[in-house]
């Protein structure tokens, strides 16, 4: 049985403020637990259902909760089994980005959109993301379960990226409606691909820095794509 103090603190969690004050955040469900158990993410404490530790070895760290206490307990719509407590990782430094494709985000902010592109990216091998300082926190609750697990092989890296880009060498793709179709583009071997906010796009400060403006060519009535979806069918053809 959970107590009232542990409750709120789990319910707390779905604050971004209180992740940040204790360095931590939260996973729910079968799928993503599997993946951190078997990661080096550090698994903090774990609440489950009897059948649910029954079926898994989870080792120490886990406390055994009635349906009723998860329900209480969740962030989604139902709860699903099991809820971790994990550490986050906090990258800082970027890595070399040379000789590979990568992605920057500039004002990413719905939770889903943001798991959904770190999911894109984790099927294409593509290692790393860059993202503004505005874009929406990766360890968001939402954005986690939307990531089903990608999250763990796909470090975000936060920064100002207008200072950013103004010093890298590589050659930097924008995401633009008014841009060269894709098909046009040659697939690169290294750079860096711009993913603009989804209602304003690619801010102006950042236009400037766009080396290639490439655009998905339109055939239908649709005034827009999802950001997300953008992303991969971009990435499926830069990377195909």
């Amino acid at each position: 049985m959970i107590s009232k103090n542990e409750l709120k603190y789990i319910q707390s969690l779905c604050q971004k403020k209180q992740r940040a004050a204790e360095g931590v955040f939260i996973a729910e469900g079968p799928k993503l637990a599997e993946e951190l158990l078997a990661s080096d993410y550090k698994v903090i404490k774990g609440y489950a259902t009897a059948a649910w530790l029954a079926e898994n070895k989870t080792g120490k760290g886990f406390a055994e909760v009635s349906e009723i206490e998860l329900e209480k307990m969740t962030g989604l719509q139902t709860a699903n089994q099991v809820i971790l407590v994990c550490e986050q990782k906090i990258q800082k430094t970027i890595p070399d980005l040379s000789k590979k494709l990568s992605l920057v985000l500039d004002g990413i902010q719905d939770p889903g959109n943001l798991g959904t592109i770190i999911r894109i990216a984790d099927w294409f091998g593509i290692g790393q993301i860059i993202a503004s300082e505005d874009t929406v926190e990766r360890y968001n609750p939402k954005v986690i379960q939307s990531t089903m697990g990608s999250f763990i092989r796909v470090p975000v890296y936060y920064t100002d990226i207008v200072t950013f880009l103004t010093a890298t060498k590589l050659p930097v793709y924008g995401a633009m409606l008014e841009g060269v179709s894709m098909y046009e583009v040659a697939k690169p071997v290294t750079g860096l691909l711009v993913i603009g906010n989804e209602s304003k796009g690619i801010r102006e400060p950042i236009q400037p820095l766009i080396k290639q403006a490439i655009t998905i060519p339109r055939f239908g009535g649709a005034e827009s794509l999802n950001a997300a979806v953008a992303t991969g069918i971009l990435i499926s053809h830069l990377k195909g």
